[in-house]
């Protein structure tokens, strides 16, 4: 996420962090190579004016160039500064009383909308609430079915009735949340391949008919400027409540995030951060900041081992290892809730000093299916006593996982490692307590 930007702003401050001392002079040049670098990510020209005139302007002050740590200090004021641009703080789901919750989504078709409407559901669902989906994007002709695949998948229902028009689909859909109990009637509206009066005239019929209590603009992140420019029309039809961005995972710049807040007045609320229906973030200022930053995001990591903690198996985990009878399925189920935390190159991109790293020097995703393929390939008893594989076993294991028997060895060994390292902790006593839920010294 924003490789490219955090990579460039961090040689810009490396520097700034190397002056002994700070001159309105070399202040001035590292400003003026980070507009470049903010430009160089589609930030609207006027945003990135207004913000490095009032970096400039603390930059410049007494406390700065006077400060014994310079270079840490014009960190911080950047970083300041980029969550005043980003929002400041975080825009608060509302609810509405008495229920259904209506949300209206809108955006460009292509936009990853009707996907992103099925991973808002699954969230509320996490919330406690009950959802139901309504199928208004009449134009589409997959976009229903698409829906009503997303839902079952979701275990959440979805209102639909093929051949009717948007505006009675969306009215009887919130009718039916209503009857039916369900807290969150959440509108997925048509898209189109750019801005024109139909669409529009469609949407603000579906808005009259729905009174939605929140309005949601589905954006890509990877449009840039573009983006930006169709927020701005939306926002004169529709006036909505918050915008989502879509595709953070791919080769967004950054130019949509750093200017939709100061160009178009609305928050954004979510980002979108892969295909699977779990891969969305509720989005935070400060967090992104400090992502872009290359500083990390400990709290959002936590978060998702957070969503991922199983008391009751932690807890039998813990108990395993003081008793150093790791088996290679304890490993196993460890590496599938690591996996399911999401894309290993972005839980990496949590941890302080990550983004830094030379390219390629995060942990190679592939290697953990090969584990897990080995694993998978062994019998229930092999991977509870993995003692017993032999070189007869592991040449049927590497036949089995399409792997080498070098790479079954390899594993062997980690896993042998692993567990002596496991039988010195715990022969330290209480110092040696584990992090429950991912089987971590901590």
């Amino acid at each position: 996420m924003f490789e490219e930007l955090s990579s460039k702003l961090d040689l810009v401050l490396k520097k700034l962090r190397g002056e002994g001392k700070l001159t309105e002079e070399n202040i001035t040049g590292s400003l003026r190579e980070i507009r470049r670098v903010l430009l160089n990510a589609d930030v609207n020209y006027k945003v990135t004016g207004e913000f490095i005139e009032s970096v400039r302007e603390r930059a410049l002050g007494r406390e700065v160039l006077q400060s014994i740590t310079p270079g840490q200090l014009i960190v911080k004021i950047i970083h300041d500064e980029l969550i005043g641009l980003l929002g400041g703080v975080s825009a608060e789901v509302g609810y509405a009383d008495p229920p259904p919750t209506v949300i209206l989504v809108a955006g460009l078709q292509g936009s990853g909308k009707t996907t992103f409407c099925a991973k808002y559901a699954r969230w509320m669902k996490q919330q406690g609430r009950h959802p139901l989906l309504i199928a208004a994007d009449v134009q589409r002709p997959a976009a229903i079915d698409q829906l009503e695949k997303l839902g079952k998948e979701i275990e959440i229902p979805v209102y639909l009735e093929r051949g009717a028009g948007a505006v009675s689909i969306t009215s009887k859909g919130i009718e039916h949340a209503r009857k039916n109990a369900r807290d969150i009637a959440i509108v997925d509206t048509a898209g189109r391949l750019h801005v024109d009066q139909e669409m529009m005239d469609e949407v603000a019929a579906i808005r009259d008919a729905a009174k939605p209590h929140e309005i949601l603009f589905v954006v890509d992140a990877m449009t840039g400027q573009d983006a930006v420019n169709t927020a701005r029309a939306f926002n004169d039809l529709l006036n909505f409540d918050g915008a989502v961005l879509t595709k953070m995972d791919g080769d967004a710049r950054g130019g949509a995030a750093l200017s939709l807040r100061a160009t178009v007045g609305k928050p954004i609320k979510f980002i979108g951060i892969g295909e699977k229906l779990d891969a969305l973030e509720r989005f935070h200022p400060d967090r992104m900041a400090s992502r872009i930053l290359g500083m990390g995001d400990v709290v959002t990591l936590v978060e998702k081992v957070q969503e991922q903690f199983d008391e009751k198996k932690a807890v039998k985990l813990e108990e395993k290892l003081r008793k150093s009878r790791l088996t290679l399925e304890d490993f196993l189920e460890q590496l599938q809730q690591i996996r399911s935390m999401g894309p290993l190159d972005q839980v990496m991109g949590m941890l302080p000093g990550m983004p830094k790293l030379p390219q390629g020097a995060a942990v190679d995703e592939k290697a953990l299916v090969r584990i897990e393929a080995i694993i998978r390939s062994m019998t229930p008893k092999e991977r509870n006593h993995p003692q017993i594989i032999n070189g007869s076993r592991r040449r049927r294991i590497a036949a089995g996982s399409g792997t080498t028997v070098q790479d079954v060895n390899r594993l062997m060994k980690q896993f042998d490692q692993m567990q002596k390292m496991m039988k010195t902790l715990t022969r330290k006593g209480p110092k040696g307590r584990r992090f429950r839920g991912l089987g971590l010294p901590s």
